[in-house]
Parts: structure tokens; C-alpha cells; sequence
């Protein structure tokens, strides 16, 4: 059957796409959509066009499996300009979400009828590039440079009542009677002069307030600082208020292939699949039974067990949460209704929602009460022996068939799992602090963990809003393990003469949220100090007795002012001169590039060893962990993609440059050429 189908309606055209999952804009559909308007206008008896679509949406952009292939048919922008250009009115009917070219085409239509529930957006920029069918020309022309902005640049989608609100859609129709009342909204039409976008007039406000596209740079700053695509967006809705809408069609292709052939979009791709690549697990039937998760148990209401907790209540799931003490418990408790309330403030929430979320949870200081729990998860103190007493007794008490899971973030889970009766059912589930904010879940896979005990968390960890990646067991798993080197050499370098503030700035300019110095000092410096002022046998020995904690005091590795700004202090710099030399460590000049190298390249050898090991299942799950969980810059894709970016062989270089030890895979990709990813 063909994905484009046409209806008459007396003297409607109705023009349908059934191209699932998504009515993605492919070649077929394309054609279909300009077959389907030239059969309403060589035929006489149709006075109106509607466009819509079988399925669960509106077309949703384009079909990014074409991406990088030979153009099949015409493109998007040929065949919406036939759309556009028909002299009979052609009415767009939204439902589900028009996204990117599914938005282009709905700016094509002369006219957008939408259902409450419809959303409208220009997403591409989170792949690194801008609209590529005229959208920044239309869209500001007919909603203002103003509004047309934040869709662009920021690329999040809009509501149907939002997009009424700014002109972007005429009229929202019944839920359940959109193509009735699309039919009827044409006929409305009949006889009108269609009002094409390409002509509208909105776009003036950047004219008339030039000050408008600064004023978003400047809003938006730290969001879209490092990447291309938003300042890219930002020049295409200016030219659509500049130039005439040919030329700026012609400026928008520019951009959009400059974009295109560019580094960050590609990585940014790359990551779009790697997520959805994370999800798979090798030799695992991705249809296999999942264990029903109807009630959670989270042992600890510190910091992490609360935040644990809150992505469950968030998704409707109930939780009993478990302390030792009353005043631990209620403190716990009070913090995750504070947070709660916080969001409501912000207007995330409604405070229907803070009670709801709030009565679903079970405060309890009994293990017992946990029994009848599907998944408990400990979040406990980090120490081994603990854990090990924890797991016992939780194997003790919690029903058979339910799922025992860690937090933990660097200790072995089959050591953990041995001491129950049901290794099978035990995994680590390594949340991100703060745990109901980052999108990162580590699934640590157990020697003997179940494949459905490993579904059931992967399945869980969508249903929570996290983007979750499978490690083996080893230490620190993916992410952490990677992080140690990085650590190591920063601290070697400061030795050796680097100044601290340098190799902070080195991941601040390659796009880092923040450098190894000021996350101590975020973290807190004094995190598992002796507590002895006058044992001093490291540089954080030496900084801790001299009060310097880090931000919490106003000083750390940096002097920290009210606002919390950083200036490099002189006491550490004393500080840190004075172990160099107990050391024997000659100082010298250690360039910005040496810096970045020695912090970057062991971390992708790091990599390429937690390969080799099968402790990842391919490179890109390692992308995904470091892009979620510790600030790796999205426009690089991740230290594997980046390093195939920058190439195997400069990395093995760099590395036996500096004396750094190189991996047998890394060293054999580089020596054939290879790549990780590809």
C-alpha cells in the first residue's frame, strides 16, 4: 500500500500519510505529498486541500536514515514549496507532534488546524544543525523573529495552545474530531487568497528591535555556549528579517550545509543513535518477560536514597524508604518534599502533583517493610563490608522474585551478590548525584545476573526518564574507571609545575561543565579526610589543615566570594611549590596542549581497555555514560567518537609522547586505520 493515500470529501481533497511509526518525511512520502496536491489541482471539482496523518502523529521531521545518502525524489523544500504555492487553500491538521520537517510542512499549509494535545517544534539543532526546508524563513514571518527564536535555537517544542497563542496554528479543533473538523475549517477557506508564510510580515519586530537577537545570546548563554547550531539559527531568523525570503532561503542553505558537513553535527548524530543503541543488550530477546515493578524499597534518605526515591513517586511508582533513625528519616523525607516544592515554585509541578508524589511514599524504620517490594535499592555508606551485612539481610526479608540492587559506584557487585541466595536477582543501579536531576543510570550487569532481572532495569530506567548504559563489574565501572586517569594526571601535572587553574580552564574551554579543581572544591575537598590536622601527607592533607574545604567555606583549591566567583589563591599555590620540591618534582612551562592530552588521551585508552575487557558492549554506550553523567560536551560526541575525530593515531602519539601507557585495542585500531564507532 502507498504511504501517501488521497479522499475526496465532495469538494475536499484529503491528503493522508500512513507511514509508520512516525510518518517520517522519507523520499516516498515526499513524492506522495506532491503527487497528492497536483491531483487536487488539475481536478476542478476540488476546492480545498486538507494534509494529515494515519497513526500516532503529524509527520515527525525527516527520515534521518537518509542522512548523508544521495537525495531520492524531490526534497522536503521542493515539494512543500508546491504546498505552498497551490491556489487552493491547503489546511495542515496537527495531531501528535509536528516536528522539524513535519513543522515545515505545517508552515507550507496555508492554514494549521491543531488538537489540544498537538505539539510543534523545530528540533534540529539538538542534532547540530538548523532547519533545512525554509523553517527559519517561514516561521519568523509568520510568528515574529521574537517567538520564532526559542524554536530555532533552543529547538524544544511548543503546545497547541502555545502555538495558537503566537500565530503559528488558527484554530484548535476537537481531540477526537480532527478530521471532520479540518474538513470543515477548509471550506471556511473557499474562496479566500491563500495566505502563504513565505509572504508574511511578522518578521519585522527583528527590524524594528535589533536588540532582540542579542538579547537571546545573552539570555540563553551558558545553554548554548560551545555549540555551532544555536548561533547558526540565530543569523538564519535574522536574514528572514533582512533579506528577501529567496535570498533568505539561499542564506538558510548555506548555513545548513556548513552545519552539515561539520564536526558537531556529526557527533551530535552519532550520539542520537548511540542512546538508542544503549538500550539494546547482545544476545538478550528484546521481547522477553520483565518482572512487573509495582512497588520500590530504597534503604537510606540521605542525599542519594532521597533523590533515588524521587525518580520513582515522579513516575507514579509507590516507595517505602527505609532509615536507621527517626531524625535521619525525617529529615529525609522533609528534603524530598522541599525539592518538590521548589519545582512547583518554578511552575513544574502543580501542587496537586507535590501530594501526589508525596502520598505515594512510605517513610518506615523496619526492614520488615520492605518485604513486599518488587526492586529494593540500597544507597548505603560505600564501604564493602557494609554493603555485604545490608544484602544479607535484605535477602532475609524481601520477597523471592523481587530485585536487589546497589548504588554503589565503584564496589564489585558479585562480591555484594554472593551473600544472598539469589545472585540472579542482584545488579548495581549507579544513579548520578544529584539522582533525581541527571539523566545517567549505570546498569551494572552481575556475573550472574538474570537477563530478565537486566531488562526489567533497563525497561525501568525509560520509565524514570533516565538514559541508562550496561557495565560489567570492575572497578568504577565505565565511568568512574575513566575518570581516575584524568584525575591522576592532573594531579601529576601540578606537581610538575602546571598551574591548577590552567588544567581547569583546559576542560572549560573544550566544554566541560567544570575541571578536577573546582569539582573538588564543589565536592568538597575534606570528603574522607583522616580529620587530623596534624597528619600531613598529601596535598589534601595540607589543604584541609589549613581550613580550605572548599566552596563550603569560601575556600579551597580557589578563594570563592559571595557570589561564589573563583580567583586562584596564593596560600595553595605556596602550598602545592612546597610538596613539588618535598617531592624532588622539577618545575617547568606545561603548555595548554600538553594539558589537555595528558587529561583526555588516557581517559579514550581508558576506554579502549574497558573494551577490550567486554565491560561495555560497544564504544558508544561509553559516549553515552560520559555525556550524561560527568559534562562530556555533546558537539564532540563523546571521548570515543572525539577520538576517532582527532584520529587513533595522534592519540597512541600523544600518549607514548608523554610516557603514558597505550592499550593493545587502541594501539591496533590506530596501527589499521580503524575507528571506534563504525
Amino acid at each position: 500500500m502507498s504511504v501517501i493515500t488521497t479522499e475526496k470529501h465532495q469538494n475536499i481533497l484529503v491528503i493522508i500519510s500512513n507511514n509508520p511509526p512516525v510518518n517520517a518525511l522519507g523520499a516516498a512520502v515526499r513524492q506522495g505529498l506532491v503527487d497528492g496536491i497536483e491531483e487536487a489541482l488539475s481536478d476542478d471539482e476540488i476546492e480545498a486541500v486538507v494534509v494529515r496523518c494515519d497513526g500516532r502523529t503529524f509527520f515527525a521531521g525527516a527520515d534521518i536514515t537518509e542522512f548523508g545518502k544521495p537525495m531520492q525524489g524531490p526534497n522536503l523544500g521542493e515539494a512543500i514549496d508546491r504546498l505552498e504555492a497551490s491556489d487552493k487553500p491547503v489546511v495542515a491538521a496537527i495531531h501528535g507532534t509536528a516536528l522539524g520537517g513535519g513543522c515545515e510542512v505545517a508552515l507550507a499549509c496555508h492554514y494549521r488546524v491543531a488538537v489540544p494535545s498537538a505539539k510543534m517544534g523545530l528540533p534540529e539543532v539538538k542534532l547540530g544543525l538548523i532547519p533545512g526546508a525554509a523553517g527559519t524563513q517561514r516561521l519568523p514571518r509568520v510568528v515574529g523573529a521574537e517567538a520564532a527564536l526559542p524554536m530555532v535555537v533552543i529547538g524544544n517544542p511548543i503546545s497547541a495552545k502555545k502555538a495558537h497563542a503566537i500565530g503559528l496554528v488558527d484554530q484548535i479543533v476537537g481531540e477526537g474530531s480532527l478530521a471532520e473538523d479540518a474538513i470543515a475549517f477548509a471550506r471556511e477557506q473557499i474562496g479566500k487568497e491563500p495566505p502563504r508564510s513565505s509572504e508574511g510580515t511578522a518578521n519585522e519586530d527583528g527590524i524594528k528591535n535589533p536588540a532582540i537577537f542579542d538579547e537571546f545570546r545573552r539570555k540563553n548563554g551558558r545553554k548554548i555556549r560551545g555549540f555551532d547550531a544555536p548561533e547558526a539559527g540565530i543569523q538564519a531568523v535574522k536574514a528572514a528579517g533582512e533579506l528577501s525570503y529567496a535570498d533568505g532561503v539561499k542564506k538558510e542553505g548555506e548555513l545548513f550545509m556548513k552545519l552539515m558537513t561539520g564536526t558537531q553535527s556529526a557527533a551530535m548524530r552519532h550520539y542520537f543513535f548511540a542512546e538508542r543503541a544503549a538500550n539494546k543488550i547482545d544476545g538478550i530477546d528484546p521481547k522477553i518477560d520483565l518482572i512487573p515493578i509495582k512497588k520500590v524499597g530504597i534503604l537510606g534518605a540521605g542525599t542519594m536514597g532521597g533523590g533515588i526515591g524521587m525518580n520513582f513517586l515522579s513516575a507514579g511508582i509507590p516507595v517505602t524508604i527505609v532509615e536507621l533513625k527517626e531524625e535521619a528519616l525525617e529529615r529525609g523525607v522533609g528534603v524530598i518534599r522541599k525539592n518538590y516544592e521548589n519545582t512547583a515554585k518554578r511552575g513544574r509541578m502543580t501542587e496537586e502533583q507535590v501530594e501526589g508524589a508525596m502520598s505515594i511514599l512510605t517513610p518506615s524504620l523496619s526492614y520488615d517493610d520492605l518485604a513486599d517490594c518488587d526492586l529494593v535499592i540500597e544507597a548505603v555508606f560505600e564501604n564493602m563490608d557494609v554493603k555485604k551485612e545490608v544484602f544479607a539481610k535484605l535477602d532475609g526479608i524481601v520477597k523471592q522474585g523481587a530485585i536487589l540492587a546497589s548504588n554503589t559506584s565503584y564496589l564489585n557487585i558479585d562480591e555484594i551478590a554472593a551473600v544472598t541466595k539469589r545472585p540472579e536477582y542482584v545488579l548495581g543501579l549507579h544513579f548520578f548525584s544529584p539522582a533525581n536531576i541527571m539523566k545517567l543510570l549505570e546498569i551494572v550487569r552481575g556475573e550472574k545476573t538474570a537477563d530478565n532481572v537486566l531488562m526489567t532495569a533497563m525497561k525501568l530506567s525509560k520509565r524514570i526518564g533516565k538514559v541508562a548504559a550496561v557495565s560489567g563489574v570492575c572497578p568504577g565501572f565505565i565511568g568512574n574507571r575513566m575518570l581516575s586517569p584524568r584525575q591522576e594526571q592532573a594531579n601529576i601535572m601540578i606537581m610538575e609545575g602546571a598551574n591548577y587553574w590552567d588544567v581547569d580552564d583546559v576542560l572549560l574551554d573544550f566544554g566541560f561543565p567544570m575541571g578536577p579543581f573546582q569539582m573538588s572544591d564543589l565536592a568538597g575537598v575534606d570528603i574522607g579526610w583522616h580529620r587530623d590536622p596534624e597528619r600531613i601527607e598529601t596535598l589534601r592533607d595540607a589543604l584541609c589543615a589549613a581550613g580550605r574545604w572548599g566552596q563550603k567555606v569560601g575556600k579551597g583549591f580557589y578563594d570563592y566570594n559571595e557570589a561564589r566567583q573563583r580567583t586562584p589563591a596564593d596560600e595553595v599555590k605556596q602550598i602545592i611549590a612546597e610538596f613539588a620540591a618535598k617531592a624532588g618534582k622539577e618545575q617547568r612551562e606545561i603548555s595548554k596542549d600538553e594539558i589537555r592530552e595528558r587529561l583526555l588521551y588516557p581517559m579514550v585508552n581508558e576506554g579502549a581497555k574497558i573494551l577490550e575487557e567486554g565491560m561495555a558492549q560497544r564504544a558508544s554506550d561509553i559516549d553515552v555514560v560520559w555525556i550524561n553523567g560527568y559534562g562530556w560536551p555533546l558537539y564532540t560526541g563523546g571521548p570515543m567518537f572525539w577520538a576517532d575525530t582527532v584520529g587513533l593515531d595522534n592519540v597512541v602519539a600523544g600518549l607514548k609522547k608523554h610516557g603514558l601507557p597505550v592499550a593493545k585495542l587502541l594501539e591496533e585500531k590506530a596501527a589499521a586505520g580503524g575507528k571506534f564507532n563504525g
